[in-house]
């Protein structure tokens, strides 16, 4: 079914738990002048995908991210109808978490939001190739998430770790558009979202299709 309340469900609450630990660690790292660190930040970005995928992996393949859901859908690994309410689910989940962290932390007027520290055109080309990196190494562990695992799971968090702490400071290393929607759509942060919108997505289509071309030819070659 389209509208699998159980998958939806595990998308949801995965991309909440994403973007509340991911968001919340920026926001405690500005809130505490830094005790938390850009390591820690990156980490705690790291370990909750890892979890995330852990916990949810086999329910919903733990897409927790609509440029994954695409990436997957180009890679023939996902349905094209099944998009739309995936994508549902996780800017949902993205947006209620921001919203329990404005509760909180009322006085912080970004929330994480992403930002192009380094000039719009820039930051579009190294979104989608952050994004491109982490979807070719989720097709390369996973092949589709009925054979996602725990090995799969630590190392797409490794790679979030590894590019949040690589570019973080440069454009907030966002590789989801739900992880930059949500903060910036309860901020009101939005000028720039739309950079991380479409290269975000961008980036996982091209990965997945790469993916399919590359297993295509292969199976050919046999």
């Amino acid at each position: 079914m389209i509208w699998d309340k159980r998958r939806l469900l595990a998308e949801g609450i995965g991309t909440f738990g994403l973007v509340l630990i991911g968001t919340g660690a920026i926001i405690i790292e500005d809130e505490t002048a830094g005790q938390v660190s850009h390591f820690g930040v990156s980490l705690a970005f790291g370990l909750i995908v890892t979890a995330m995928i852990i916990a949810f992996g086999k329910v919903s393949g733990a897409h927790i991210n609509p440029a994954v859901s695409f990436g997957f859908w180009a890679g023939k690994h996902f349905h094209l109808r099944e998009i739309a309410p995936y994508c549902f689910a996780q800017f949902l989940g993205a947006i209620g978490a921001s919203l329990l962290l404005s509760s909180i932390f009322s006085d912080h007027h970004m929330l994480g939001s992403t930002l192009p520290i380094i000039g719009i055109w820039k930051t579009l080309i190294l979104e989608y190739f952050l994004t491109f990196i982490l979807m070719m190494v989720i097709l390369v562990f996973s092949q589709g998430p009925k054979r996602l695992n725990r090995f799969t799971a630590w190392m797409v968090g490794t790679t979030v770790f590894l590019e949040a702490y690589l570019a973080g400071p440069l454009t907030g290393a966002s590789m989801n558009p739900a992880r930059s929607l949500g903060p910036a759509l309860v901020s009101m942060n939005l000028n720039h979202v739309w950079i991380y919108l479409i290269a975000t997505t961008l980036g996982a289509i091209s990965a997945g299709l790469l993916w399919a071309f590359y297993t295509n030819r292969i199976k050919n070659s046999i």
